[in-house]
Formats: structure tokens, sequence, C-alpha cells
């Protein structure tokens, strides 16, 4: 049972108390039943009077309460439209009291949430003009006498933001752009004389406008002012271009040129003017020395012609490199001519670059084609020898790579100008297939030369004999047997050395006179070797030509049936073209044996 209802009953057992009280005092006291009956009704009266009073007030209060959830209600209706947050649902089951309660409550909430709102909504508003002032662009709009949505607020935020990066942004342009401007005006010596001129660089940087209109016109300045700092710096650079050619033509002395340097930088008008007149000078001074001029400006013609690889046939076209009139004429004939040609190795200079790396490339490869064929490289410890093969391998390589480039290269140069791209008067390819044929050229030249080169050897050692280069050992045929003829050792090593013994002719040694050291000794007698030193004296040529004929194949009388005499100035291949056909004339020789034996022992009675 609740309290409330405790009380309700103990106020009843007390009017019922109050009640049986004063009817014990009305009996003491004997009132009558009529005045008892009277005095009832008027306690039943006052406590009914009291008790509805009591209930009207509180039925007063219920409706107050009431009226204030509406109140409450309306308002927080109208919050949520303002706010455009969904409406407030109370509780299911709630009473009056707790209904108040929770409606105030939430009306409070609502309420400070529409301050918030317009508070950062005023603070927007007040970022926004000042950046909208110095950007000079237009405000956002947005309803300022009605609450913002919070989407609102979000976008104007980032409406904000945006412009605050761009005042930023502008900011840092101007600042950059102002700084270039005040350099260029500093260097062409220019003052402010316009408004805008004197608001970009005399006025605070915080209070330039930074509208796109004004960037654009900063940006319209500095480039004007830069264009008259390029050309400007175009003037001195063709002015100090035009002193350097000078001075390399006159060949001024280099204390001349250092006491000039200090003008060989900038482009005020000052330097400008120091330029010009240095070039007037040079120019009066080139007219007085025109004829070493021209010869400097043949000097810087060649060089380029070599750059850009002219045949001999383009170089003659330019009859005046050849005249000898050193006139003005003549020198602006040359000018020109350098001008041209300067100019077509410009534009192509890639390209020629490409086809000197490969001319480079080129003469390195020959170079170690010619070290391959010294013999003294194999004598090399230090490895260098490798290193040039490894080298020859990676240079075929890149010469390949860089003739692949080129021709792709050059044919889509031809195809792109329509015309042909000339390397010494020839196309590249062209150029590339001759000096391929050169090299191959002389590689069989040398082949040749040296196969001449031992045919001639060959022949002068049949004709003279040979000179062997180290001591060696001879076989003995037989048992040797000492003797004088004349005064001069007799052997019978050889059929050859005894004809030369008889006949007392001095002839050198041939190849098959020098047996292999690796044959069998059998009187290990040493023959000392006759080393050739000299051509043999006129006296004994006519005794060398009977040898020689024996050699070819005629023999002596006694011997084999003679043939015809052996020319002194007899061509090679009259001789013996290869060494295998002096052995098979020397075999023929041999087979003579028995008639050279008869004559032998003929001679040796005779002297003795």
């Amino acid at each position: 049972m609740r309290k409330s209802e405790v009380l309700a009953a103990e106020a009843v057992s007390c009017l019922n108390r109050a009640l049986s009280a004063l009817r014990d005092i009305w009996e003491e006291i004997g009132i009558p039943e009529e005045l008892r009956l009277e005095r009832t009704g008027a306690v039943k009266k006052h406590i009914k009077n009291l008790l509805d009073m009591m209930v009207a007030e509180e039925e007063h209060l219920k409706e107050q309460l009431l009226r204030s959830v509406a109140a409450y209600r309306k308002e927080i209706d109208g919050l949520c439209a303002e706010l455009r947050v969904e409406p407030f649902q109370t509780e299911e089951g709630s009473t009056i009291l707790q209904m108040v309660k929770d409606l105030h409550s939430h009306v409070e909430v609502l309420l400070k949430q529409k301050k918030d709102r317009k508070q950062e909504l005023q603070a927007l508003q007040e970022q926004d003009k000042n950046l909208c002032d110095i950007l000079c662009v237009s405000l956002f709009s947005i309803d300022d006498s009605a609450v913002p949505s919070l989407d609102e607020l979000d976008r104007y935020r980032r409406h904000v933001a945006s412009l605050s990066a761009e005042k930023e942004r502008r900011q840092e342009e101007f600042v950059s752009i102002k700084r270039q401007v005040v350099l260029c005006m500093a260097e062409l010596e220019h003052s402010p004389d316009t408004s805008f001129e004197r608001d970009v660089v005399c006025e605070d940087e915080e209070a330039f406008c930074l509208s796109t209109d004004n960037i654009a016109n900063l940006q319209s300045l500095l480039q004007q002012l830069e264009a008259r700092r390029a050309l400007n710096e175009a003037m001195c650079a063709e002015l100090r271009s035009r002193i350097t050619e000078l001075w390399e033509r006159l060949q001024v002395p280099e204390e001349e040129r250092q006491s000039f340097a200090v003008h060989m930088t900038g482009s005020k008008a000052k330097t400008r003017e120091a330029l010009k007149l240095e070039v007037d000078r040079l120019e009066e001074l080139k007219l007085q020395n025109m004829k070493s001029v021209v010869q400097a400006i043949r000097v810087e013609l060649a060089k380029y012609w070599d750059k850009c690889f002219y045949s001999q046939e383009q170089r003659d076209a330019f009859s005046p490199y050849h005249d000898e009139d050193y006139t003005e004429v003549l020198l602006q004939l040359h000018d020109i001519e350098v001008g041209k040609v300067k100019s077509y190795y410009e534009t192509h200079k890639e390209l020629f670059e490409a086809v000197q790396k490969w001319d480079e490339s080129w003469k390195l490869f020959l170079e170690l084609e010619r070290k391959t064929a010294d013999p003294s490289r194999f004598s090399n410890r230090g490895g260098s020898l490798l290193k040039e093969e490894k080298q020859r391998a990676k240079l075929q390589k890149t010469l390949s790579k860089l003739q692949e480039e080129l021709e792709s290269r050059i044919q889509a140069w031809e195809q792109e100008r329509e015309e042909p791209f000339l390397v010494k008067g020839q196309q590249f390819m062209e150029y590339v297939t001759e000096q391929w044929q050169l090299y191959h050229m002389e590689k069989e030249k040398e082949k040749q030369e040296r196969h001449l080169k031992k045919s001639r050897q060959i022949e002068t050692e049949m004709m003279y004999g040979s000179t062997p280069r180290t001591p060696i050992k001879r076989r003995v045929l037989g048992p040797h047997t000492p003797g004088k003829l004349n005064g001069t050792s007799l052997s019978t090593a050889t059929p050859n050395s005894t004809i030369r013994s008889a006949f007392g002719a001095t002839l050198f040694h041939s190849p098959t006179s020098r047996l292999p050291p690796s044959g069998g000794k059998l009187g290990q007698a040493r023959t000392p070797i006759r080393v050739a030193a000299k051509p043999p004296r006129p006296g004994h040529r006519e005794r060398n030509k009977e040898n020689l004929s024996q050699l070819n194949g005629t023999t002596l009388s006694g011997g084999c049936s003679p043939a015809a005499p052996a020319q002194r100035n007899h061509s090679v291949n009259s001789v013996a073209s290869t060494y295998s056909e002096f052995a098979r004339e020397l075999s023929k020789a041999s087979r003579c044996d028995t008639s050279s034996r008869i004559l032998n022992s003929t001679t040796t009675n005779a002297f003795c």
C-alpha cells in the first residue's frame, strides 16, 4: 500500500474520531437532535468546502502543467523547424510532471544549439567579408536572419577555408612576383611610373588587393620587364659573342681581355654601352688587320666543316676560301659562310655528335687493329693484351649499336626533311660501307705485302743463301777429312759446300743447306756457320749463277741434261713462289749427287 493511501486512511480515521468526539460532547451538553443534525451538517459542509477547495487547487495545477507541456511542445517544434532537426518525442506512459521536465530540458538544448549556430555564422561571415575584401570576390550566399543548418555551416566553413588557402597562395605568388619585379626594375634601372607599379613596389604587402585582375596585371608587368631584360641580355650576349669572336680573330692578348672582363657579365645600360664601344673598337681594328682576320675566320670555317663532315667538293664549292685578295667583301663572304655552316651544325648538332662518336670509335677500332699486327704486343706482361682484346670486342659491339641507331635516326631525319644527310659528300650508310671496304682492302694489301716480302726473301735466299739467326749444329754425312785447298778448309758436309769450295766462290747458305737441329749426330764435328754480312762481290756473282742454275734444275757438266739459263732479274714466280717449290727444286738437284761427287774428286785432283 502506498504511503499516500495510508495517510488517506489515517485522515478518514481522524475524521471519524473527530465526529465521534463531537457527538460525545454534544451528548454531554445535551444538545437536541435537531441541533446535532444542524451542527453535523455544518461540519460536513466545512469539510466538503475544504476538500473541494483543495481538489480545485490541484486541478488548477494540473491544468497549468498541461499548458506548460503544450507550450514546450510548441516551442520545441519551432526550434526543430529552425534548426532543421527531427521533432522530439516524449516517452510513452510518462506523467505530466516528467513530460514537463523532459520538454523543458530539450528546449534548453535546442536553444543552446541555436545560439551556437548563430554565433558561428556571425564569425564565418566576418571572416568571409575580410577575405572577400582582400580577394575582391563576392560574399557567400546565406540567410543570416535564419538559423543555419549543419550542412550550410559545413559548406560555409569549407568556403572560408578555400578562401583562406587561395589568399595564402595569391599572397605567396604576389610576394614572389613582386621580388622578381623589383629585381628586374633594378637591373633595368627602371623606377615605378604608374600607380599600379607604385602600389606593387612601394605599398605594404598586406594592403595590396589580391584580385585575379591584379595578379594578372602583375604577371603581365613581370613579363614585360623580363622581355625587356631578355632583350637586353640577348643584345649583350650577341655583343659579347662578337667581342669574343673578334678577340680570337685578332688574337688580342689575354691581359687586354682580362681588363675588359668586368663588362662580360650583366646587362645594365652602362654595360651595354661599354660592350658597344668595344665592338666598335674591334671592328675598326679588324679593318686594319684584314688578312689575319680572314685567315682566322678560315680556321673557324674549317673547324665547322670538319664538324659537319664536309667533303672536299663541298669545301671547294666555297671559292672565296682560296681568294688571296683580302678585302672587306671577302670577309663578309666568309662571315656569311661561317654563319650558314654554324647554323646548320647547331640545328643538327645531336646528329653530328652521334656521327662524330661513331667516327672516333672507328678510329680507335683501326688503332687496335694496327696493334694486333705488332709482334711486340705478345711480350707485354701487364695483362694489356687481354685488355686490348676485351676493348676490341666491346668496341665492335659499340660500333654496331651506334651504326643501327644512326641509321634509324638518319632515315627519320631524311623522311622529315626530304633531303639526304651527307657525311663527307656521301650518305651515311655509303660512308660506313666505304670505310669497311677500305679497311678490308688495307688488310688484303697488308696480306699481299707479307706474301710478297716472304717471296722476295725466298728469292734472295735462293740467290745468295740464307742467314741463320741462331747457331745450329749440322748433321755430318760422312767421316770428316780435313784438307787444304788454296788455304781453304774442305769438308764433305754437303755437295753444295763441296762445289763452292771447288770453285773458290763465296756463296751464302740456302734454306736447304741448314739441316734441322733434331737430326742425328754422326761425327759431332762442328762446322762453322758462315753468316751473310753483305752481298757477294762482283767477281763471285758469275760463280753464284752456276750454283743457282743447279738449284733451278740446271746441272753442271757431267750431270743432268742442261736447261735454259736463269735470268738475273727474274720475278718471284720464276724462282720459287713458295717454299715447297724451293724444296722440290732442291730435291731435283740432289738426284745429281753422283755427278757432284765425280766433280768434287776431279776438282780436288786438279788442285793437288
